[in-house]
């Protein structure tokens, strides 16, 4: 069966074909300036890529493109839209109702608007891009998959703010965690590697990028995670502050004499690597300016390792201890250096990686970096939602 995966912003929409009997991604791409003027890349294995200027006014013309495209006679890799056994959505945020993934129904499409108050910036081109590809895609089924379901069974002492239980009731303030689709392909993976059941092992997944989130994953259950209501909380990133404490914020807004939305717009885009450094959100190039003696470049990345090696040691404690830690995502994966710092000097909690095998293993390959000695396991593993994705929704079409 072929799956399409789609993965809706606000003005782009990202696209993946997927041959499930091969396990094979056989065409790919982004439209993108969707609303202004309009763009597309196609790319499929072995071939020249793709690349046109074109008018997309919304998510319904960026379906109908992607849907030219796949089968055009030259460019695209099916004959017609029916070889397209069924859709799988990314989707952020499923609130406390939408805990697992499905085939979408009418009345998940009101949940998701129901519950756009509390996922703002990712809620409406997920559902933008669902209801264009329910539109053109008539009887194909569109399927949902939540990265906050992944983080369903999280106690409610884990999930619960110590503030006063009516904003729960009321506005459904809580913990919801985001990149589970990573974090539940990676752990995944880290049992295959060894071996070993998923429900026998206790493993803390860190998805380091511009956005950043770490997990801890007990018996196959996720019990805790680092981000929370929204995905500003836990580690400092690319742009986010991460966590801090909470009176800073107004004591920030009264002095500065800003707004509640330029205040927010302080702790999403400016702050973290880009806040601290002042050089830039690119981790690789904060890490060229510390190199080069730049003082809040390096304090920038001494923050990081710091709140890394925090979190990963109060999971160890949650969990009562960790087999596997896993790096992933754009700086977990290919940042050797950063990874050697956030396992150094672990050795008390079994941790020690090999330095050669992390300084040479091949970018993009999943690698057990532990040192003969180390008594847990550390791995780099690459993460794929999408194809995480279109496992969900090939297992649900054929139930």
């Amino acid at each position: 069966m072929k799956i399409l995966v789609v993965n809706a912003g606000s003005s782009s929409l990202k696209y993946q074909l997927f041959d499930m009997d091969k396990g094979e991604v056989i065409a790919k791409g982004n439209c993108e300036r969707i609303g202004v003027d309009g763009a597309v890349t196609h790319k499929r294995p072995g071939k020249e890529d793709y690349r046109a200027s074109v008018a997309l006014a919304s998510h319904d013309d960026a379906i109908a493109l992607v849907l030219k495209l796949l089968t055009d006679p030259e460019l695209g890799v099916i004959a017609d839209m029916s070889e397209i056994g069924a859709v799988g959505h990314r989707v952020a945020h499923g609130g406390e109702k939408l805990r697992k993934s499905g085939i979408l129904k009418d009345e998940d499409i009101e949940y998701l608007y129901s519950i756009v108050n509390i996922n703002p910036l990712h809620g409406p081109p997920a559902i933008k891009g669902i209801e264009a590809c329910r539109r053109i895609m008539k009887d194909i089924p569109q399927v949902g998959v939540f990265d906050t379901s992944f983080y369903g069974q999280i106690p409610d002492y884990a999930y619960t703010y110590p503030i006063p239980y009516e904003y729960y009731e009321k506005y459904r303030i809580r913990r919801y965690g985001f990149h589970g689709t990573s974090h539940r392909y990676v752990s995944g993976k880290a049992a295959e590697m060894l071996g070993r059941d998923l429900s026998e092992l206790k493993i803390i997944t860190c998805h380091i990028g511009n956005g950043s989130s770490i997990s801890a994953i007990k018996n196959g259950v996720c019990i805790d995670t680092s981000m929370g209501f929204t995905p500003q909380e836990g580690l400092p990133m690319g742009t986010r502050s991460g966590s801090l404490d909470p009176s800073v914020i107004p004591f920030i807004m009264q002095n500065e004499g800003i707004s509640a939305k330029e205040m927010d717009d302080v702790l999403n885009r400016k702050s973290g690597l880009l806040g601290v450094s002042g050089v830039s959100s690119d981790c690789r190039e904060v890490i060229d300016a510390a190199n080069a003696g730049n003082d809040r470049a390096r304090l920038a990345l001494d923050m990081l390792i710091h709140y890394t090696k925090k979190i990963i040691g109060s999971y160890v404690a949650e969990m009562n201890g960790v087999d596997v830690i896993v790096f992933t995502a754009g700086i977990g994966e290919n940042d050797r250096w950063l990874r050697e710092r956030i396992t150094a000097d672990m050795d008390a909690l079994g941790v020690k990686i090999d330095c050669e095998i992390n300084n040479t293993c091949p970018r993009g390959q999943a690698t057990d970096l532990s040192a003969p000695d180390a008594r847990v396991h550390t791995m780099v593993i690459p993460t794929d939602e999408e194809y995480m994705i279109a496992l969900d929704t090939l297992s649900l079409v054929n139930a």
